[in-house]
This record gives structure tokens, sequence and C-alpha cells, in this order.
């Protein structure tokens, strides 16, 4: 009977204890809000609504009335930066960074954020100087991601592949890929210096790095020519077959040219036949119908596009056949005889002739832009084969085939 009395006496009391901790946690609540200015949740609103210049004079004015709220100098920071208004990111980032109160974790993101602000502002210097200083920490892997980015635009190669072994490391990542293209950039520098030795290095490396790289022997290749082995070149390019073979259609005409030089200008040919037969039909048309054409002439050349355009019809080689046929066309004059017969067969065969060019113009015209390769990561098109990508920056995107869309 005492327990129940005790049980009636303290459940009042239990719930006079909860009621005055929960106005406890409404007036706490009611007290942060208002501490927090009016301008703070009308720059949220405006973000939420995509209004980020409303948002950006909001939070401004939240900064005037409370400096000490670092992270929303962050935030001002990065929109100042995503709408190019890099003075201004480097302005807010520059204050933190030189703060003297400022915590060390929030110091280094103040310098990570400068160094994107330097960046974006073409002030490289600048940016190396403030990423260099977060060689270690949180922000190291991040730095040093930058750095990489920042060393390709200046083409500082030798730097890029040390920022790359780094990153490797400190990531457990693999940059193989990267860092073979990165030699073959520096032996593209060693060739245009006149120094085929320091090339043939950094090709080996290259190699070394990335067995799979396909640049590099198209660069020894070109090593090899220029030193007057034909052979040897052609043993370089030849044998990208085994790595790739859809890499061939980047060297065929250094192929063509090396059999030329060594007098064997119908092995060419007779590569090239064969090669059509197969997938690299498309990319290997023009150098197929220009060498035919160069040697056999137009009616050779002819004929092999008929065969091509029954094996796998293309605008293209419908281009190339009228071309041919064009080319094997009499001038309308070269005909010209006595009488009306002649006069009569010099007609149809000006007309003939002109029907012929004119479709060969319109197709032409047609398909003049009408190949061209395209990055796998962004979608960037462009009529030249690039190893880095102009759009996305990104290396080996481009598949060494050209496809025909329009648009």
């Amino acid at each position: 009977m005492m327990f129940e009395t005790w049980w009636l006496l303290a459940l009042p009391l239990v719930f006079g204890l909860g009621w005055m901790a929960a106005r406890f946690d409404v007036r706490q609540l009611i007290s942060e809000q208002g501490a927090l200015p009016r301008s703070y949740f009308k720059g949220l609103n405006f973000l939420l609504n995509e209004q980020p210049d409303q948002a950006i004079d909001a939070f401004i004015e939240v900064a005037r009335l409370d400096p000490e709220t670092t992270e929303l100098h962050f935030a001002l920071g990065a929109l100042f930066r995503r709408r190019g208004e890099t003075e201004r990111a480097i302005r807010v980032h520059q204050n933190l960074a030189t703060r003297p109160d400022l915590p060390e974790p929030e110091r280094e993101h103040a310098l990570y954020e400068l160094g994107q602000d330097f960046l974006r502002a073409g002030l490289l210097d600048r940016a190396e100087e403030s990423l260099r200083r977060l060689m270690s920490g949180p922000y190291a892997a991040s730095a040093k991601r930058v750095l990489l980015e920042l060393y390709e635009v200046e083409k500082e190669w030798q730097k890029a592949i040390d920022a790359a072994r780094e990153l490797q490391a400190l990531e457990n990542k693999d940059y193989r890929l990267q860092i073979a293209q990165f030699c073959c950039e520096l032996a593209q520098d060693a060739l245009q210096r006149k120094r085929p030795e320091d090339a043939v290095k950094w090709l080996n490396q290259a190699v070394q790095e990335n067995p799979a790289n396909v640049r590099a022997p198209i660069l020894l290749g070109d090593v090899a020519a220029a030193a007057g082995n034909a052979r040897a070149a052609l043993g370089h390019w030849l044998g990208i077959e085994r790595q790739d073979a859809s890499f061939l259609p980047l060297v065929a005409e250094r192929v063509v040219k090396a059999y030329a030089g060594l007098g064997e200008q119908g092995v060419a040919l007779d590569w090239l036949r064969g090669l059509l037969k197969g997938s690299l039909a498309a990319e290997l048309l023009d150098v197929a119908f220009k060498t035919e054409l160069d040697q056999n002439g137009p009616e050779a050349a002819t004929r092999l596009m008929r065969e091509q355009l029954r094996r796998q019809p293309t605008l293209l080689a419908l281009t190339r056949y009228f071309e041919a046929q064009a080319a094997s066309m009499a001038p309308a004059g070269a005909m010209a005889g006595n009488g009306s017969e002649a006069d009569t067969g010099e007609t149809v065969e000006g007309d003939k002739t002109k029907e012929v060019t004119a479709i060969r113009d319109l197709l032409q015209l047609r398909t003049r832009n009408l190949a061209r390769y395209t990055c796998r990561e962004c979608g960037f098109r462009a009529r030249l084969f690039y190893w880095q990508c102009p759009g996305c920056n990104r290396w080996e995107t481009y598949a060494p085939r050209r496809s025909e869309a329009l648009g």
C-alpha cells in the first residue's frame, strides 16, 4: 500500500520535471534562431531558388554582422569562384588564411580554396605556392591533385610525373597511364630540340610504366625514320597491331611513306588492301584510295572503291568513288572531232562528266566535316586525334576511330 502511495506522489513530480525540460529546450531553440540574422535565412532561400546573386548579397550582410562565421565565408568564396569572380573569392579566402585566431584545420582549408582561386584566375605561380603548403595533413591528396592539373596546364611534365607518383603512393591509385603520357610529352619536347637520345630514353620509360601505351612505339618509329632507318621504323609501327590494331590508321601514312623509301610501294598497297577487308576499312579508306590513285591511276582507284562499296557502303567510300571517276574522265574538249556524230558523242560525254563532277562536289561538301573523333568521357568531337581531350583534359579517352554522324 505504501508503494502505491509513493508512486502516486512521484507521478506529478516526473511530469513537472519533463515540462520544465521541454520549456528549456524550446527557449534555447528560439534563442539560437533569434541569434541568426534574417539575412542568413534569406540567403538560404535564394540558394534553394537558384538565385546565387541575391544569395551572395544576403551572405555578405551576414558576414559583415558576424565576422566569426568562417563556414559562411567559405561558402561565399566558393560562390564567387563559381560565378567567375575570382578576385572576390581570393580576397575572402586570403582574409581567412591570414586570421591569427583561425584553427589550423580551417587555415589549411582556406589555403586549399585559395590555391583553386589562383588556378582559376590563371595565377599559376601563386596557386602552386599556396598548394605546396599543404603537402601533409588532411588536404594533402586534394592539393596534389590540383597541383597535377596545374602542372599539366603549365606543361611541366617532370613535375607532373613527380606529383602523379606521390598521388599513386598516397591514394593507392594507379597513375601509370598518365605517367606514361607525361614521358611521351617529354620525348616530343626532346625531339623538337633535336635530341633523339633523350627522346628514346623517355619513350622506353613510358613503355616500362605502361606496356599498353601505343603512343611510345609510334614516336619510336618517328625517331627511327628521322635517322633514316625505315626498316626499324616499320618494325615499331607495324608492331602496334599486336598491341591494339585499332591504332594502325594513325600510322598508315607513315607506313606507306617508309615502304616507298625502301622501293616497296606494292607491299604497302597490299597491306592496305588487306586491311580494307576488315574492321579498319573506314579509317584507312582515304590512305588506301590516295595510295592506289598515286600508284595505279584513277581506273584502279575506281575499282578499289567499287569493291569497298560492295563490302561496306559508306558516304566516304561513295565520295572517293566519284572522285576517282571524275579523275578518269577526259576533258570534254579532248574528244572533239569532225561531223555530227563526233559532236553528239562529245556532248554526251561532256554531260556525263558534268554529272559526275556535280555529284562528287556535292558529296565532298556533305562529307567534309562528317567523320570526327569523339571523347568517351565528355563527348567532345574533333577532326584531329588527341591523346589528351581538349574538352575534359582526360588522357587516352579518344578512340582512334571516327564516327560518321551528322551535326
